[in-house]
């Protein structure tokens, strides 16, 4: 595709990255919606949620990760996505997933009933991470 460029980009767990590379393309979730950024965007700063990032190497390479909540970034054509957890689609552990779902629905239950403290907001986007992991795992 003409005048298409590549960038810089990053996703960043507190493991440390699960890509860095250049991309033609970005998507990730935005806590309003998905935000799809190209080369030259302008400046961003955004709170992602847990969710299906998408980073598009070529028009028909993609690398699909099962993301956790996090922030995003868009600075001087460089885009880093900081988020609490990456899973590449194609490396998605079910029974991890699984196991992850019913111990963050367990939390819940506990803050619900009382028996819990811990943060509400928290312990759902860890639901919605373990949720969206299956999710992107069943894709064909």
């Amino acid at each position: 595709m003409a005048g298409r460029r590549e960038f810089s980009v990053s996703v960043v767990t507190p493991d440390g990255p699960a890509y860095e590379g250049d991309a033609q393309m970005i998507i990730v979730p935005g806590a309003a919606g998905e935000i799809g950024v190209l080369a030259r965007h302008a400046p961003l700063i955004a709170t992602l949620k847990a969710g299906s990032t998408r980073v598009h190497l070529s028009e028909t390479e993609i690398l699909e990760f099962a993301t956790g909540p996090g922030f995003f970034q868009v600075l001087q054509d460089r885009a880093i996505a900081l988020v609490d957890d990456a899973v590449e689609a194609a490396k998605i552990d079910h029974v991890r997933a699984q196991e992850q779902l019913e111990a963050a629905q367990a939390e819940l239950e506990a803050i619900e009933q009382g028996e819990s403290t811990a943060d509400r907001w928290h312990v759902e986007q860890r639901i919605r991470h373990a949720e969206n992991q299956l999710a992107v795992a069943g894709r064909p």
